[in-house]
């Protein structure tokens, strides 16, 4: 089974800069639907998505939890794939997913390449990959699936103000491994550029070690904004 039905669920607020292109990589993989969340833009987003081909267009509350479950609430196939407006799908994206799947896996995510030439985000795309094949914790930017009935079964996103794709891959590596697929998914090298490679990096580590020893998300968000 390497033909496969996928709904490509983007979160999206004032990305009208960024998301066609992640749309049109979605649709040139072979998603069957693409859905955009939209959490208020004040922008051109909606109109963007929509002339770029998006199928649906959501408007949803704000918060990135509650975007990807109003997108995949509309949502027809049978596998969900949940994509940051700051990334880009390759063409065998879907393709991989179909192979995954016909070896029975039920969730996981993607290889990064991080569009920058810095060895330091080669570091960091490294790192990410370690994470998921040996903590089994893929993170939002790595593209997460997930089969829509396992994705319903266990209600979704958790609708808080931050680590959302964190909580939802710690309950479900408790149902199966993640499938870590080579991708690769394109990553915008902007978070890092703007704030600096090592300030960003130390900002996510600590909002991660902060989360493990349990401060809120809605403080987290904070520290994080």
């Amino acid at each position: 089974m390497t033909n496969i039905d996928v709904s490509v669920v983007i979160p999206a607020i004032n990305e009208q800069s960024s998301i066609a292109a992640c749309i049109e990589s979605a649709l040139s993989a072979g998603a069957r639907e693409v859905i955009v969340s939209d959490g208020g833009s004040t922008d051109d987003t909606i109109s963007v998505a929509t002339a770029t081909g998006a199928h649906k267009v959501v408007k949803s509350i704000p918060g990135r939890g509650i975007q990807l479950n109003s997108g995949a609430f509309v949502a027809d196939s049978d596998w969900l794939l949940f994509l940051h407006a700051d990334n880009r799908l390759t063409s065998e994206c879907i393709r991989q997913i179909g192979v995954a799947a016909s070896m029975d896996a039920q969730w996981g995510a993607f290889r990064q390449r991080i569009e920058s030439e810095r060895w330091s985000l080669k570091a960091i795309q490294w790192g990410n990959e370690l994470r998921v094949k040996y903590r089994k914790l893929p993170f939002g930017d790595q593209g997460i699936f997930v089969r829509r009935q396992l994705y319903k079964q266990h209600g979704g996103f958790a609708e808080i103000a931050l680590m959302e794709d964190v909580e939802f891959s710690q309950r479900m590596r408790k149902v199966s491994r993640p499938a870590l697929l080579k991708g690769p998914i394109l990553v915008d090298s902007r978070r890092w550029e703007n704030k600096g490679i090592v300030r960003q990096t130390l900002l996510n580590w600590s909002i991660q070690l902060r989360y493990r020893f349990g401060e809120s998300p809605a403080s987290l968000r904070k520290r994080y904004r």
